[in-house]
């Protein structure tokens, strides 16, 4: 059974090890995080534990019988509006697990009222899921040198009429 849980220091070595392993099926779709990510990784976790404790971001990983297939945050929080980023491990892709993490941390009672979120032109299937969640294109952009497109929906719930399926386990 697949569970949302909010970043510790705990997850320390499993995100590191989540992120290791996956990096080059993120980099297809999504900007490389870089060496330098990976290098200082402990001191970088340690200031998203931070930023997290001072409310300006909100760091939650999925989890499948004790290992990360998943992240789920909310970043960037000001006047009651955060930015929305996700990514689902290779081995985990295709289950549905982006869609219902995302659902499961947009019901979070954060006190946010407006959600927005960002993709890459071709990455059809993160458009897919924000579709899927009540998002709402609202324009064109670049994002790393490639066409995006931005997004933004209410803060809150999924409505129950979008709640179709869930997450394997």
């Amino acid at each position: 059974m697949v569970t949302v849980e909010r970043v510790t220091a705990e997850h320390a070595d499993a995100l590191l090890r989540f992120e290791l392993e996956n990096r080059e099926y993120f980099a297809r779709v999504i900007p490389d995080r870089g060496d330098a990510y990976f290098a200082e990784f402990p001191q970088r976790h340690a200031e998203l534990l931070a930023y997290q404790e001072a409310g300006t971001d909100h760091f939650h990983v999925l989890v499948d019988d004790g290992r990360i297939v998943g992240r789920v945050n909310l970043v960037k929080i000001v006047d009651g509006t955060a930015e929305l980023g996700y990514r689902i491990a290779e081995s985990a892709a295709g289950r549905g697990l982006a869609t219902w993490g995302v659902r499961e941390v947009l019901g979070t009672p954060y006190g946010l009222r407006q959600i927005t979120a960002r993709t890459t032109a071709d990455n059809v299937a993160s458009q897919k899921v924000l579709a899927r969640v009540g998002f709402l294109r609202t324009g064109e952009m670049e994002l790393n040198g490639k066409p995006a497109y931005s997004f933004v929906r209410a803060a809150g719930p999924v409505d129950e009429l979008q709640r179709g399926g869930s997450a394997s386990g």
